[in-house]
């Protein structure tokens, strides 16, 4: 048997791995097309050579334990605590009003319609129902949004409200779930249930925050392992998850027991360590977490929507006799989706809080909530023997919800997954905005005139023929001189969007820089974090087409959860004045270097790509403004190193063995590339380089 369960693993995981292909050159939904092909599998598993297909299936803990931790926290790694402080109202409105005003219409308008069509069910069914469908599941609509180019607040706002409606929608299924297995009692359990509600929401943030921060530093004090650093996010996303739960069954305070969102929990565990943490993973490990998570989430997700397939293929229902029930279903959750969008959008809008959400955005919104693994977690964890007054049917209320959360799931998949990719074209959401049109043209033609220039080298070394090289001259000077064009075209008309390009170049060299000398230890967390917050709010700016800052003492500030750390740590752990000295030193040596280098990439693109940029005079200006921030973050860093004194000496030494460091490894990669040492050599000179470059 358990032979079995390993062989139909594998082989699910080989069948998803041939599904994705097909659904790339296909152009499917890959998700819609698991779904199908799990349901296919249920009569190819009834011929018994295949029989062992059916051994591995989808279970409550299999689902709510081991696969949504992992989905969780590979969605919740990548947001940034700036974009969702930035949409926080739009996102909280969407996982929490939204959710309950759909929960509660679908709960009332389909017990009223199913009674029209003489299918009468209980309350408490259309009330359980309307909980769990209400969640929204981002996986197979943000893939869209991404194949087609969606605008990227759109996306963030969406996956933000996925997210958070998941933990939101959980507690209210199990509310209506205990209030079911209990007996309402009125007021009383009205009390109760909005108690539980904000203890699950509340004690999930505040336990998130703890567990995220707890495994951030157990992740700094095991810096360069990467394969340590890895297993704790792997052990942060499900004790956060598992611990929750078991908080939830066993912690009572004054006699009331106190419930913790899981879901909530690990969201916000996930994005502590990848906004705070973030910097406590190694540099070198974190490119192979990136990965590493989006393979796992990849695995995770095929795994669930094949077994979807299955388990809905294999229940023993027969859904002719909930053909009319899934027709007004399917009607009356559109609906409640659209009326828990729009009128709250529209509030928001009037209210102006937060940035304009456009009515074709809105359309999106409401359209692409497609339904997924929650929904199914959740008709899963309905007790089997779960039972209502009022309940006359042959089939168990589980059965009968299972019905209606196919046919949704069904029809989000076959008709609005394959349908959003339209809607996007149709509303021209997919449409460049006339920045992204000149850093497109801007990017081909600095390519083309990189890959002319090779072309040369190639001609003169004689790689390439006389014919096959006038040939490509001819082709790639053609397509350089038609983004030439397009370029002077848009910066004649649009001044400022030159501006806004270079400017974004050169923010995008400072990050870059600037993470080298954090991964190779230069600069300290609190530097590299102060820094990045400059650079990031500047991006911000500029991408909204304002201003530059015009000098280096202008202050961001950092997001919430950096300002609260920032706060505890000025408790517990005070910097003294030498301290406070050294690190001013190293902010205004890493904007000397930086600046240095975007200077160096600005002269070295205007001499060798003349015309690419087209206004001389808008060139000329962002190089004089990083002129000015190069001298005038070297004075300053010469003047906090006369407040340093003699000790400014260590600081140059120890910087420079950081710098040597690197030259070193670059030196070792090659040798090693080359195969001139053997594995076990070069892993003990990049050792001895480390410790004598790091020692104190």
């Amino acid at each position: 048997m358990a032979l079995e369960i390993i062989l139909a693993l594998f082989v699910l995981i080989f069948i998803s791995v041939g599904t994705y292909i097909l659904a790339e050159r296909a152009r499917i939904p890959y998700t819609l097309l698991l779904v199908l092909v799990g349901t296919l599998l249920i009569p190819i598993s009834r011929i018994p050579f295949f029989e062992f297909i059916q051994s591995f299936h989808l279970t409550p803990e299999l689902l709510f334990f081991i696969f949504l931790p992992i989905l969780i926290f590979e969605s919740a790694y990548n947001m940034k605590f700036r974009d969702l402080t930035n949409n926080i109202r739009s996102i909280s409105m969407l996982s929490v009003i939204s959710l309950i005003i759909s929960t509660f219409f679908i709960a009332f308008v389909l017990f009223f319609v199913l009674q029209w069509i003489h299918f009468p069910v209980p309350f408490f069914v259309t009330l359980i129902f309307g909980a769990l469908i209400s969640a929204t599941d981002p996986v197979a609509v943000l893939a869209l949004f991404k194949q087609f180019g969606a605008p990227k607040r759109l996306s963030l706002i969406f996956e933000g409200e996925s997210l958070f409606n998941d933990g939101t929608a959980i507690a209210l299924f199990l509310i209506v779930i205990d209030i079911a297995l209990k007996g309402f009692h009125g007021i009383e359990s009205v009390a109760q249930g909005i108690f539980m509600f904000l203890t699950m929401v509340i004690g999930g943030v505040g336990f998130g925050l703890f567990m995220g921060f707890l495994f951030a530093k157990l992740i700094q004090k095991v810096h360069d392992n990467e394969n340590i650093e890895i297993t704790l996010t792997m052990l942060m996303a499900h004790l956060t998850f598992i611990l929750s739960e078991l908080l939830s069954r066993h912690l009572v305070i004054a006699g009331h027991q106190i419930h913790f969102s899981s879901v909530i929990a690990t969201v916000m565990a996930s994005m502590v360590i990848g906004n705070y943490g973030r910097c406590k993973i190694s540099p070198r490990v974190e490119e192979y977490m990136e990965k590493f998570w989006g393979y796992f989430a990849f695995i995770a997700n095929s795994l669930v929507f094949i077994l979807m397939g299955l388990l809905f293929a294999g229940l023993p229902i027969h859904f002719s006799q909930f053909f009319w029930p899934i027709v007004v279903t399917v009607l009356v959750v559109m609906i409640g989706r659209a009326l828990s969008i729009y009128p709250v959008i529209g509030f928001l809008n009037k209210t102006k809080t937060e940035e304009h959400i456009p009515l074709s955005w809105q359309h999106l919104l409401s359209w692409g909530s497609l339904r997924g693994a929650l929904a199914v977690t959740m008709v899963l964890l309905i007790p089997d023997d779960l039972t209502l007054a009022g309940w006359d049917y042959s089939f168990s209320v589980k059965e009968f919800i299972s019905a209606l959360t196919i046919g949704c799931v069904y029809f989000t998949l076959l008709v609005k997954a394959t349908t959003i990719g339209g809607m996007i074209k149709k509303m021209k959401l997919n449409q460049l905005t006339p920045i992204e049109t000149i850093e497109y043209h801007e990017s081909r033609a600095l390519i083309y005139a990189q890959t002319l220039e090779k072309l040369k080298d190639y001609k003169q070394r004689g790689f390439v023929e006389k014919t096959v090289y006038e040939k490509l001259y001819a082709e790639y000077s053609k397509e350089y001189e038609v983004s030439l064009r397009v370029l002077r075209d848009a910066f004649q008309k649009r001044r400022l969007s030159l501006k806004s390009v270079l400017s974004m170049y050169a923010l995008g060299t400072e990050k870059r820089f600037l993470w080298k000398l954090f991964m190779y230890r230069e600069i300290s967390e609190s530097v590299y974090k102060k820094v990045l917050n400059k650079i990031e709010s500047q991006m911000t700016r500029v991408e909204k087409e304002e201003h530059q800052i015009r000098t280096l003492d202008e202050e961001f500030l950092p997001d919430w959860f950096e300002r609260m750390v920032a706060f505890f740590r000025n408790i517990f752990m005070p910097m003294n004045n030498a301290e406070k000295m050294k690190q001013e030193y190293h902010y205004y040596r890493v904007q000397t270097i930086i600046a240095s280098k975007v200077l160096r990439r600005l002269h070295s693109l205007t001499e060798h790509y003349v015309g690419v940029f087209g206004d001389d005079l808008v060139v000329k200006e962002v190089i004089d403004l990083y002129t000015n921030f190069s001298h005038d973050a070297e004075k300053k860093m010469m003047q906090s190193g006369e407040k340093i004194g003699e000790s400014i000496h260590r600081e140059n030494e120890k910087v420079g063995r950081r710098g040597f460091f690197k030259a070193e490894e670059h030196f070792l990669e090659e040798i090693v590339e080359r195969e001139m040492l053997p594995q076990k050599i070069s892993l003990m000179l990049y050792e001895e380089f480390r410790q004598k470059a790091y020692k104190k």
